[in-house]
């Protein structure tokens, strides 16, 4: 059985940098793609995946499906496969992986960088109506809309259960394995990235007048805010909960540049710090 409480081990100035990618985001999947090619037989990648969909297109190298089991599992796994650095790019909304992942870190002295992509800019015409959680989205939405667009994932469907007198469409990656808990709804199938004219049809053939999304950032499905501007709809807007502690980068390519700096052994890469 794996010694748990042993100190981490650290790889050698010749040995490849392992390097563990905490992904489910496109640009997870960009920098899957890009670190091989950079950095060749200096990276040792693994993509760690949640595994609630599948991957937008083939991931090269090691990937793993599914949980480390809280911060105790990620903290054994670190130890246990020798990984020297960590690119936290998972979802601005993954909170809780996000948390683990510093704690872990934390007790394994594995350095660390969260990839958080960048805020939506708010538009002067956008009426967004900005709220703390799915409870606070719930409690609002059949006051302002009665036709409404859920774009929040399905596994977060739940918390509009109880919504009465509201009909609610609903676009998820993949069909539903059950139903789901909504009195009133449609399911529409996609994977981003969504242009303009395929959100202003959804909204125009479903006359709807009301979306609720979470505030993601990114350029991936940024296009239904430009598409409720242009038609006046308010927005339910997600405030995204802030990152925890730690270096940040606000891009793919920065994040390589991060990457580059650690193997370089240069001491600490420059961070660009991003507003949560």
């Amino acid at each position: 059985m794996p010694d748990h409480s042993a100190p981490p081990t650290r790889r050698s100035r010749t040995a490849p940098c392992r390097v563990l990618l905490l992904g489910g985001t496109g640009e997870a999947a960009d920098l899957a793609r890009l670190i091989p090619g950079r950095f060749g037989d200096d990276v040792v990648l693994t993509t760690s995946l949640a595994g609630r969909t599948k991957p937008p297109m083939h991931i090269p190298g090691d990937v793993r499906i599914g949980g480390f089991g809280g911060v105790e599992g990620l903290t054994a796994y670190l130890r246990d496969h020798a990984v020297d650095l960590v690119l936290d790019a998972t979802h601005p909304f993954a909170d809780q992986v996000s948390a683990h992942a510093r704690l872990a870190c934390e007790a394994t002295a594995v350095d660390r960088v969260m990839l958080v992509r960048p805020m939506w800019r708010r538009d002067p015409l956008d009426r967004w109506i900005e709220v703390a959680d799915l409870a606070g989205a719930a409690a609002i939405v059949g006051k302002v809309g009665r036709r409404v667009w859920l774009t929040i994932g399905i596994s977060e469907i739940g918390a509009f259960a109880d919504v009465a007198d509201v009909w609610f469409l609903v676009r998820s990656i993949h069909a539903p394995s059950n139903p789901l808990p909504l009195k009133l709804h449609e399911i529409v199938i996609g994977r981003g990235p969504f242009g303009l004219l395929e959100e202003q049809r959804i909204l125009q053939e479903h006359a709807i007048d009301v979306l609720v999304c979470k505030a993601s950032g990114g350029a991936a499905t940024e296009a239904k805010l430009s598409a409720a501007r242009e038609r006046g709809l308010p927005v339910v807007m997600l405030r995204r909960p802030p990152p925890p502690p730690g270096p940040r980068v606000a891009s793919v390519d920065s994040a390589l540049d991060w990457l580059a700096g650690q193997l370089a052994g240069g001491g600490p890469h420059r961070q660009e710090e991003v507003a949560g």
